[in-house]
């Protein structure tokens, strides 16, 4: 296999990446953005409305491990270009439709396509670049999810002004098309080597009984506090530019941007903290403290915040900052909770533990938008939609308390190696 690093043509497919990845989230928080007029005219309950939101997850999990496994046999170069088109395919009946059961179908068969597209990418992308280049060229792409919400916030509310609500699904059924015509003339699948590690073939084969793996409470935490933090984001994407306009009081254009003000002020938390405890552990802090406990802090202090909008009467700008805060905190388990969960599971099993604590985590999907509807319909107004974000905020900071108790990947992997060595005798 041919391993030589190009790195004009390994940029060029992470900008076509960072581009996919910006259509990706446009398309997630489309139907976030566009509740207000949505529900005003076909009439939609905040519950009905909930389901449409919330049926973008309910079989994205599964997509995703099954597109994981799909990508060791086929190239991603296809599977790209065809989940990209599904997306724009997948636009057309919410742009011309006013069934409820449409809509639904519309956003299952979105969340199936969009699914396995992070792991795709990142699959695609460790195909140009070698093991010792690959962070940053990750790290990059997956910054386009930030700027497609921001691009959404700032556009969307223009779009629907000017032209209605069902216009902007038409322009990102375009943008999707725009994006698969550009794959299918630029993108090409990389040829180095996915496989760097060191360790012998029988090394990377040995393993430990999935039972008790999932009986550790380590990986157990990581699993819950992964999931209370996709809780948030759910919750974010789903409620936050509606709370702006009907709690909040704000416009449509407005609270559309100030949405990107809030994803533009988060952006630089989720990476600071993610430095953080890269530079504890460079300096010898044990990995329960750098990772599980800064993980933990991070969502006790982001559930606090979220808390805080129900019990304290603020101003609405300061609803502003402090829900940045808490979305900005809350991806912190994203990062720290892969690794940890890296940290103590055998190589030849990382891939089926990261999967499975991605798509327990993308559950919350389902869920938040559903309970935040049923506080929004029976306790109504502002009040509704704070009491949704206090729910968060009560599983963030329950979480955070008990993760900062049990987590402890040192004593983990001990404990795990010990199984695997009797085992293996």
């Amino acid at each position: 296999m041919n391993t030589k690093y190009q790195p004009a043509k390994a940029w060029r497919i992470a900008l076509l990446l960072f581009m996919f990845m910006s259509v990706n989230f446009i398309d997630k928080i489309a139907v976030g953005l566009l509740a207000v007029p949505m529900m005003d005219e076909l009439k939609l309950t905040p519950t009905q409305f909930g389901m449409v939101a919330s049926s973008f997850f309910w079989l994205f999990a599964i997509a995703g491990v099954a597109g994981g496994f799909l990508a060791n046999r086929v190239a991603t170069t296809g599977l790209l270009l065809g989940v990209a088109l599904i997306w724009s395919l997948c636009q057309i009946p919410m742009a011309v439709s006013s069934s409820l059961v449409v809509l639904v179908v519309a956003r299952v068969l979105l969340g199936i396509a969009e699914g396995p597209s992070f792991p795709l990418a990142v699959h695609a992308c460790y195909k140009w670049f070698p093991d010792n280049r690959r962070a940053v060229p990750v790290a990059f792409f997956t910054q386009g999810g930030s700027i497609g919400l921001l691009l959404a916030g700032v556009t969307i509310p223009l779009i629907t002004a000017r032209w209605g609500w069902r216009a902007n699904f038409y322009a990102l059924a375009g943008v999707g098309v725009a994006w698969v015509l550009l794959w299918k003339l630029i993108g090409k699948e990389g040829s180095i080597d996915a496989e760097t590690t060191s360790l012998s073939p029988s090394r990377r084969a040995e393993k430990i009984p999935y039972r008790k793996l999932f009986c550790d409470s380590t990986v157990l935490t990581c699993f819950m506090l992964h999931f209370i933090g996709y809780w948030a984001l759910a919750l974010a994407l789903t409620w936050l530019p509606a709370y702006l306009q009907r709690g909040l009081g704000f416009g449509a254009v407005q609270s559309g941007r100030l949405f990107a003000v809030t994803v533009l002020l988060s952006m630089p938390l989720s990476l600071l903290t993610a430095w953080l405890a890269q530079r504890m552990l460079a300096r010898g802090v044990s990995s329960r403290n750098a990772r599980g406990r800064v993980s933990a802090a991070t969502l006790v202090i982001a559930g606090a915040a979220f808390l805080s909008i129900w019990l304290f009467d603020l101003p609405p700008l300061a609803h502003v900052a402090v829900i940045s805060l808490a979305i900005g905190l809350s991806p912190t388990i994203y990062s720290l909770g892969p690794a940890i969960l890296a940290q103590i599971t055998p190589p030849a099993q990382r891939g089926a533990i990261l999967a499975l604590d991605n798509s327990i985590a993308s559950i919350a999907g389902i869920l938040a938008p559903l309970v935040s509807a049923h506080f929004i319909q029976t306790v109504g107004g502002a009040a509704g939609y704070q009491a949704g974000f206090a729910f968060c905020g009560v599983l963030m900071v329950m979480g955070g308390l008990l993760g900062a108790f049990t987590i402890n990947p040192d004593k983990a992997a001990r404990s795990l190696k010990t199984a695997q060595i009797q085992i293996r005798n």
